[in-house]
């Protein structure tokens, strides 16, 4: 078995298990869980030292999955998707079939449809979508590389994948564009 799918299948046993893991993303490190289980989603605050008034991004491997947790997939977003040069975050109303920590006041939330083969894969192995938010206390820079990730962050996940954590490759946030139920766009960050 390839170490790739050694650390997919680790990492699938910690979610199954309602654990909370330190991963590569497509975009920098990250701290995620299953976005279905409110209680790992409560222990991924307690790390970060976050407010959970904030939001995180919730990977997902494909539309289908996203049909399951938005109340209308709006039209233009697969093209926008097959548009993008980088990676990109959209949120998106209706949440549904979520805690109510993953979900905006406003009831949006933040996707990322990730083609990076690590998230991509387990994502797929797990059958929900994972909790991805920057591997960081709150307030303090998103790590670049597995290297800029604190060890205090590293102590508090349940598990720490092996994969790709020799790279040296200064990664940033995605984009994130708001898409308005009337089909509007707005970029929030770029």
């Amino acid at each position: 078995m390839s170490q790739l799918l050694k650390e997919i299948q680790a990492a699938e046993e910690e979610i199954i298990l309602g654990n909370v893991i330190l991963y590569p993303t497509d975009t920098v490190w990250g701290i995620g869980c299953d976005a279905e289980n409110e209680q790992a989603v409560k222990k991924i605050f307690e790390i970060k030292e976050r407010a959970e008034s904030k939001s995180v991004i919730l990977l997902m491997a494909d539309l289908d999955m996203l049909r399951r947790y938005v109340k209308e997939v709006p039209a233009a977003l697969e093209k926008l998707i097959d548009e993008q040069q980088r990676p990109t975050t959209f949120v998106l109303s209706g949440a549904q079939n979520l805690p109510k920590q993953v979900i905006a006041e406003d009831g949006s939330i933040a996707v990322r449809l990730t083609k990076e083969e690590f998230c991509h894969r387990l994502i797929r192995q797990v059958g929900r979508p994972l909790v991805s938010t920057s591997a960081n206390i709150s307030g303090e820079p998103a790590p670049a590389s597995f290297k800029d990730v604190s060890e205090e962050i590293k102590k508090r996940v349940d598990y720490v994948v092996r994969w790709r954590q020799g790279e040296d490759i200064e990664a940033k946030p995605s984009r994130i564009i708001k898409i308005a139920p009337g089909g509007e766009q707005h970029v929030l960050r770029d």
